[in-house]
């Protein structure tokens, strides 16, 4: 909890403690035991009497709470029947727990809306037009508050301490009602367990303030970060190992982005996927690896685990189950084993997992392990816990969103893995033309195009890999990677070839450039 005030009574003035202030332990037991510091509230309140332009400090710190936009757009009201902005109840309600003493603050925000001056007639006036100067004492109780203290020195320190108050009065709310919602019982327990997870999200980003951040103090930072950059000191990004495709994006894999990889189903998402991982892991950066976070909901963790190391050893997956592998292959395997085992690479392969879930295990092995890179395949397999109920395309927009907020929390890229709809394969050309995709054929909810920092299809002729298409098996299969839409960067297309025996991508027509670092090969 940040630095706070502790009261004592000295006349009129609060004095801050040295050392920070922490909540009273309450008997929760009881309705009435939320915590909260009555003094604190009063010396804020009759700090903005003292001096007006105190309110500008007060509101950016207990008036940011979270609200509809409908509730914020709504104008002061001078009808006494319907006096006031509920957005601006609400938060007084939130912030001061003594009713009193909300009522007040609530009145401040109004005349602010309004434009009004804030002194102790308008706001007896206003809270008189609202029916409410009496509740809260008359015009005495104003006047007498006005002189609660002389200083407000440490208004700041005051406005924090009401703040931490007002989250953990929410938090006791909220996990009061999730007892309740545990002892009803539930069939669904994972729909359970989402909501009350959700609520509880949904407490701490109520509270989340944006930091306002002057240019000036940027410019230092940014400007080495770019000189870095631009003498290859460091990296823009998590290369893929694609050059053509890192060249593109501007590098590879940004933190905080968002990167969406999407095609049909059986075209290759998750082989590419595999292979991109595979690269990063295997990777040594000033003689340390990358640490990638996989959740797959579609294929089991054995299964991800077959293909990473088959496609490292080069050994068909396959040749296990239709007797073709040979025992020469055992040397590759046992290589392969080897270098996978010092790789940093964390599987969960929990089905049909939500939003509030997949962020709750990401933050945890974030803090037990630096994670790099968080990979999900896919998109439409995940469910938004509370948002469910709703339609689909809200369903899968609260997912999309959820995403972006993990990587702008963690400061990791996440690479998105989304299936495309069934618009992409038609074509109003001629019949054999292979139609591209495009952003309006992502699945289910334009706002995976509009979330995304960079979106690419993955793209091919599906009947290139059938069994009966030799050349195809041995010299491999012409696919596309088509960069769609890139946020900081160009869009284009690179060329690859998929081996399907080895679900394997590899770029093709490629020109090495002085700024290319080939990879180390066997």
């Amino acid at each position: 909890m940040p630095d706070t005030a502790v009261q004592q009574e000295a006349g009129t003035t609060i004095r801050p403690a040295s050392q920070p202030s922490h909540p009273r332990t309450l008997n929760v037991a009881s309705a009435d035991a939320l915590p909260c510091d009555l003094e604190a509230e009063k010396a804020v309140l009759s700090a903005i009497f003292l001096d007006p332009a105190n309110f500008t400090t007060v509101s950016s710190i207990l008036g940011s709470v979270s609200g509809s936009g409908e509730e914020k757009r709504k104008k002061f009201n001078k009808d006494a029947a319907a006096i006031g902005n509920p957005f601006f109840q609400r938060v007084a309600a939130t912030m001061f727990r003594e009713p009193v003493h909300a009522a007040i603050y609530e009145a401040m925000l109004n005349l602010s809306e309004s434009k009004l001056e804030i002194d102790v007639l308008s706001v007896s006036d206003w809270l008189s037009r609202a029916g409410r100067l009496e509740m809260i004492g008359g015009t005495e109780a104003l006047i007498e508050l006005q002189s609660h203290i002389v200083s407000a020195a440490h208004l700041e320190s005051w406005c924090h301490l009401l703040r931490d108050y007002a989250m953990l009065r929410e938090m006791m709310k909220t996990c009061s009602n999730s007892l309740e919602l545990c002892k009803q019982g539930n069939d669904d327990i994972k729909k359970l367990l989402d909501n009350v997870e959700s609520n509880i999200f949904n407490v701490r980003n109520k509270f989340i303030q944006s930091e306002i951040v002057e240019l000036r103090g940027l410019l230092k930072e940014t400007f080495q970060e770019l000189n870095d950059i631009a003498l290859h000191k460091t990296s823009p990004g998590i290369p893929t190992e694609f050059p053509d495709l890192d060249r593109l994006i501007g590098g590879g894999l940004k933190p905080g982005e968002m990167f969406v990889l999407a095609a049909r189903p059986s075209i290759g998402k998750t082989a590419l996927a595999l292979n991109i991982i595979r690269n990063i892991i295997n990777r040594e950066v000033d003689g340390q690896r990358k640490a990638v976070l996989f959740f797959s909901l579609e294929m089991t963790d054995k299964q991800i685990v077959q293909r990473l190391l088959c496609t490292e050893a080069r050994v068909p997956l396959s040749s296990f189950y239709d007797g073709s592998f040979q025992g020469a292959d055992t040397t590759k395997l046992t290589a392969a084993v080897t270098n996978l085992r010092q790789a940093n690479l964390f599987i969960d392969s929990t089905s049909a997992i939500s939003v509030f879930e997949l962020r709750a295990k990401a933050r945890k092995l974030r803090e037990l392990n630096k994670i790099d890179l968080i990979v999900v395949d896919y998109l439409q397999l995940m469910r938004a816990g509370d948002r469910a109920a709703e339609s689909r395309q809200v369903e899968v927009a609260a997912i999309s969103g959820g995403l972006k907020a993990i990587a702008k929390e963690l400061g990791v890229p996440v690479l998105v893995l989304a299936q495309l709809s069934r618009e992409s394969e038609k074509s109003n050309g001629p019949k054999n033309e292979n139609p591209l995709p495009k952003l309006s054929h992502l699945r289910e909810s334009g706002a995976i195009e509009q979330d995304a920092d960079v979106v690419v299809f993955l793209h091919r002729n599906r009947d290139d890999s059938k069994e009966d298409n030799a050349e195809a098996q041995k010299d491999g299969i012409k696919s596309m990677l088509i960069v769609e839409k890139n946020r900081n960067g160009r869009t284009g297309i690179v060329n690859l070839r998929f081996i399907p025996s080895l679900m394997e991508f590899r770029c093709i027509e490629h020109k090495y450039e002085r700024t290319d670092v080939p990879t180390k090969t066997d």
